[in-house]
């Protein structure tokens, strides 16, 4: 054997022997449909009219209260990561909408237990310098404690209405889920994992503010809290100018009062 085909064997015994580097674990999926069934393709709302999916840099239309976390976007994917106190959060700074649907893939992660778990919540709220009103006009697609087990949705309008729902849901570490709501000037409607849960027809409901994207890791003020995170894969809007091609009708909410508003 030559010097060199025995050079050209040792160096391909050597790369066979290297492990193999793969993507990274927290590397996410952009694919539509991705993850669990999403309301966009179940009811066919057809392309997003506008959406993020936190490729590279943190774009500056998100404004950020970091508490004493942090916000980024890691590996295609907005990430809010908390401390041990105090809120995190990140608002979408784009012109609000009246009317529309909009939806998530999101997934979170408890760093820790035996503390207080952060509220892990995906709200519309008033867009801009409109009044927030102590969140009395906020609708949720989710909002669930960490390390929990049920998602709430809740609707919200002056002077102090709260409408509300909740559904047992695999809220465990890293599990993806589709959230989302379908706001119309009649009636909204709220879906999970492509599947509607709920629709609410009551006028009560309906504020008609222009209406923005909050997520947020809400802590406890006062309390120590369990360190976790949320990660969103991506965000999208869609227009009402395609009619859903599948019926939303639903039980409607719960009627309460929303001791908070101002």
């Amino acid at each position: 054997m030559s010097h060199r085909t025995a050079r050209r064997l040792g160096a391909l015994a050597l790369a066979l022997a290297l492990p193999v580097t793969l993507a990274p674990a927290t590397q996410a999926d952009h694919a539509n449909p991705p993850g669990p069934v999403n309301a966009q393709t179940t009811y066919g709302w057809g392309k997003p009219a506008w959406q993020d999916d936190f490729v590279g840099p943190r774009k500056k239309i998100w404004a950020v209260r970091a508490g004493n976390g942090n916000v980024r976007n890691q590996h295609g994917m907005l990430t809010l990561n908390t401390g041990r106190s105090k809120t995190t959060a990140a608002t979408l700074k784009l012109k609000g909408r009246e009317t529309g649907r909009w939806e998530i893939r999101l997934r979170q992660r408890a760093y820790e237990s035996g503390h207080t778990p952060y509220r892990v919540r995906t709200e519309l709220i008033p867009a801009g310098k409109r009044d927030q009103n102590c969140g009395a006009r906020n609708i949720a697609l989710e909002s669930f404690k960490l390390g929990g087990n049920r998602a709430h949705l809740y609707i919200r309008n002056l002077p102090n209405l709260s409408f509300n729902a909740h559904t047992g849901v695999n809220l465990g570490r890293d599990v993806w889920h589709t959230f989302a709501v379908e706001v119309r000037k009649k009636r909204i409607s709220w879906f999970v994992d492509g599947h509607v849960l709920r629709t609410e027809r009551r006028s009560a409901a309906l504020s008609g503010v222009p209406l923005t994207v909050r997520f947020s890791m809400a802590a406890q003020k006062g309390q120590r809290m369990n360190q976790g995170r949320m990660q969103m894969d991506w965000l999208r809007y869609f227009t009402l100018r395609k009619p859903n091609k599948k019926s939303i009708d639903a039980p409607r909410t719960r009627r309460a009062v929303y001791k908070r508003a101002c």
